[in-house]
């Protein structure tokens, strides 16, 4: 899951969380190369031919865009949120994908944790409120796992 809690102390808690990523740096490499080999394996039939170069050029260029939607969609995803939940305080920060950051906090008294099952950006979106602000959680994670971070939040914030 791309969560992680960790405890300090007995009501101290911290839950970071991040977007999946399927495609890890080896593997982009690695699907680049065969990608490329693949696309270039009907052109050696063009060796030596004018054709060869037109040829080339369209699908380097069709290559290129591929690796450039691949890097802008992996730095999209460079995103990390943290709660942190002490015996007086719930603190949720933030790091956007362009390096900004966002913070709240609240209360743990009056932290209230919400799960809307429709009506959400996504399915089973989770809210926290207090402090006269509604913020999200884990937009970016699956449906289950949003379930199951629910769950977690409202037994540890009671």
């Amino acid at each position: 899951m791309p969560y992680i809690w960790s405890k300090e102390k007995d009501y101290n808690y911290c839950v970071e969380l991040w977007p999946y990523s399927s495609l890890p740096n080896k593997g982009f490499a690695i699907f680049i190369l065969i990608t490329f080999l693949m696309l270039n394996f009907p052109l050696y039939t063009l060796l030596g031919t004018k054709y060869f170069w037109v040829i080339f050029t369209f699908l380097f260029v069709m290559l290129a865009a591929v690796w450039y939607a691949l890097r802008k969609n992996y730095k999209d995803r460079n995103i990390l949120e943290k709660l942190t939940i002490t015996a007086e305080l719930c603190q949720l920060t933030r790091q956007n994908s362009d390096g900004k950051h966002q913070s709240w906090e609240c209360n743990r008294y009056w932290t209230k944790v919400s799960l809307h099952e429709s009506g959400g950006p996504v399915p089973n979106y989770i809210t926290l409120s207090g402090s006269g602000r509604i913020v999200e959680i884990g937009s970016f994670l699956s449906e289950p796992e949003r379930k199951d971070l629910y769950n977690e939040l409202v037994k540890v914030i009671k």
